[in-house]
């Protein structure tokens, strides 16, 4: 039988994403930024279709990538991760910077900025696969990229001893409790935008 957990032992960096569409700005939190090949310089990004970030390259063919660094506070999880674009403004009040190509990235809790000119993409069912020419890029600061395991481990806040154990099923990506049973099989988290599989059975 095989063991999804296994997955966890991937190490993965964490991101904003920032596109923008027809005059409007927006961003998501994604940890798929990998880099495929020097020359020419590309990388690829996965970004679910339920993110308002994944229509706006879509139709731009645009992108930055802000790396997040582990000074990054939870809050900037929470403004970029756990609200749609749709209804939110993500910028508002954020330090952020206009790039060469007009779009906005991270001036804070960055170590880098890279920026993208999608050139193929393919459908993966849930998520787009964009494969883009890094078009810019910068470091930004010295500050140590965050990772996957360092958010969980250092950022995301710990649940507290004193809570009384909700029934249901925990997302194992952000926290997000489900009550009841059973879970259905095709849910989808509402904040992190993950399936049934990444859910584990609590209380």
């Amino acid at each position: 039988m095989m063991d999804n957990n296994a997955m966890f032992s991937l190490s993965y960096g964490l991101f904003v994403l920032s596109a923008n569409n027809e005059g409007k700005d927006n961003g998501c939190i994604i940890n798929t930024v990998t880099q495929v090949t020097t020359t020419p310089n590309r990388i690829t990004i996965a970004v679910n279709k339920q993110n308002f970030t994944h229509d706006m390259i879509k139709a731009s063919g645009r992108f930055n990538v802000s790396v997040l660094s582990e000074t990054a506070p939870f809050a900037l999880f929470q403004r970029f991760g756990f609200q749609s674009g749709r209804t939110a403004d993500k910028f508002d009040g954020i330090e952020a910077v206009r790039s060469e190509n007009g779009l906005l990235y991270l001036s804070r809790h960055t170590s880098a900025l890279i920026s993208g000119e999608v050139v193929e993409t393919m459908d993966l069912g849930t998520h787009t696969l964009f494969l883009a020419d890094v078009v810019d890029a910068k470091v930004l600061s010295a500050e140590a990229p965050a990772t996957y395991a360092f958010y969980h481990k250092n950022i995301k806040p710990q649940p507290q001893a004193q809570e009384a154990p909700k029934k249901g099923y925990r997302c194992k990506i952000c926290g997000y409790i489900y009550e009841g049973e059973p879970l259905p099989p095709d849910f989808i988290c509402p904040i992190c935008k993950h399936g049934a599989a990444d859910f584990e059975k609590i209380g």
